[in-house]
C-alpha cells in the first residue's frame, strides 16, 4: 500500500467511528455527499457512474481477496513447518527410547519426562538472569536526564523533569518508550542466555494497568499506567529473540504522557517536538487541528489562556466596544 493511499486513513477512520450502523451508514454517507455538493449522479449517465462505482469496487475487492489469500497461504505454510518439526522432533524421541530399550512407558510419559526436563532447565536459566534480565544498554538511547536549568521564566517548573529521549519518551536502566499522540511503544530488552518464547514472559495490559516481566521473577513493570489505553487493539511481541515490545493503543488522543506507569520519574511535555516530516505527511485541516492541539496543551501547562479562551476574549472586548454604557467589570470566563 503506498503512502498516497494512506494518506486519509485517519481521516476516514475517524468518519467511520461515528456511524454506529457500520459500513452501511458510512457508504450512505458517502452516497449522500456526492448527491449534495457533486454532480456525480447528474453529470452523467446512470449506466456510466454505475460502472465507474462498480469498477472502482471490484478493484479493491480483487486486492482484498489476493491479499486474504496471501495470509491464508502464509499460515498454511506456517502450520505445514510445525507440523514437520514436530513430526522430527517425535522420531528423535523414538529413536533415542528404542536405542536406549525404554520399553516401559508410552510416548505420551516419555514426552512429558522430556518436556518436564526442559522446563527445569529453562527455570534454572531464568533464575539465573535474577534482577539484571532487562538492560536498556542493549538499545542505542542513553538514559534520559533530568534539565537541570530552565531557559527562561516560564519553564522554571520544568527544571528535574526529565529531557524526553528522541522518541518523546523516556529511557531508563530497564526499559524505554516512545509515543506519538496515538500510541505508545514500550521496549524491554532482556538480558538472558537464551532465546526467549512467549511462555517465558508474563505480559498484563489492563485499561489503565500494565506488568510485564520473566516468569517467576520479579516485574519489570508492575503499576497504573498514565492514561487508559484500549486494550484490545494493543498488543505485544518478541523481537529479536531478546526484546518484548508492546505497543499501547491511547484512548485519549489529544494529550501526551509525561510518564509511562505513575512510579516513573516525569518528562517535561513541552519539550516534546514532534518531527515536522511527520506533521508534513498531513493534509492541511488535521495538521491545523494537531498543531492547534499541541498550543492549547502548552498554554495549559504554562497558565496562559487557550486558543478558545482568547476567541472569548475577543468577543467580549467588541462587545465591550459596542456597548460601553454596560458595567463589565464582573465579567469572568469559565
Amino acid at each position: 500500500m503506498s503512502a498516497d493511499e494512506a494518506q486519509f486513513d485517519n481521516i476516514l477512520l475517524a468518519v467511520a467511528e461515528k456511524h454506529r450502523g457500520g459500513v452501511p451508514d458510512f457508504l450512505h454517507t458517502l452516497a449522500s455527499f456526492l448527491r449534495r455538493k457533486t454532480d456525480f449522479y447528474t453529470g452523467a449517465k446512470q449506466d456510466e457512474w454505475e460502472k465507474l462505482l462498480l469498477d472502482v469496487f471490484r478493484k479493491e475487492a480483487k486486492l482484498a481477496v489476493a491479499a486474504h489469500e496471501e495470509k491464508v497461504k502464509a499460515r498454511q505454510a506456517t502450520q505445514r513447518l510445525k507440523d514437520e518439526k514436530e513430526r522430527v522432533e517425535r522420531e528423535a524421541r523414538q529413536k533415542e527410547m528404542d536405542d536406549n530399550k525404554i520399553c516401559d512407558i508410552s510416548d505420551e510419559e516419555a514426552a512429558a519426562i522430556i518436556k518436564e526436563e526442559e522446563d527445569k532447565k529453562r527455570q534454572q536459566l531464568l533464575d539465573g538472569a535474577g534482577g539484571d534480565s532487562a538492560r536498556v544498554s542493549a538499545t542505542n538511547e542513553e538514559i534520559s536526564k533530568p534539565i537541570e536549568k530552565a531557559e527562561d521564566e516560564s519553564e522554571k517548573d520544568e527544571v528535574g523533569k526529565l529531557q524526553p529521549n528522541s522518541g518523546n519518551g523516556c529511557t531508563l536502566e530497564k526499559y524505554m518508550w516512545t509515543q506519538t499522540l496515538q500510541e505508545v511503544e514500550l521496549k524491554i530488552p532482556f538480558n538472558v542466555p537464551f532465546a526467549l518464547r512467549a511462555r517465558d514472559i508474563v505480559v498484563s495490559i489492563g485499561k489503565k494497568t500494565l506488568k510485564v516481566g520473566l516468569k517467576g521473577q520479579e516485574p519489570i513493570i508492575d503499576g497504573e499506567l498514565c492514561a487508559e489505553v484500549k486494550q484490545e487493539e494493543s498488543l505485544w511481541v518478541i523481537q529479536d529473540s531478546k526484546t518484548v515490545l508492546i505497543t499501547l493503543e491511547k484512548i485519549n488522543r489529544m494529550n501526551w504522557w509525561s510518564r509511562l506507569v505513575t512510579s516513573d520519574p516525569e518528562i517535561s511535555t513541552r519539550k516534546i517536538n514532534p518531527e515536522s516530516s511527520k506533521l508534513s505527511d498531513l493534509d492541511g485541516e488535521t495538521r491545523s487541528m494537531v498543531e492547534k492541539m499541541m498550543y492549547d496543551q502548552r498554554q495549559k501547562e504554562m497558565g496562559l489562556p487557550t486558543s478558545e479562551d482568547r476567541k472569548k476574549q475577543d468577543i467580549l472586548e467588541k462587545f465591550k466596544q459596542q456597548h460601553p454604557e454596560m458595567d463589565f467589570s464582573k465579567c469572568k470566563f469559565n
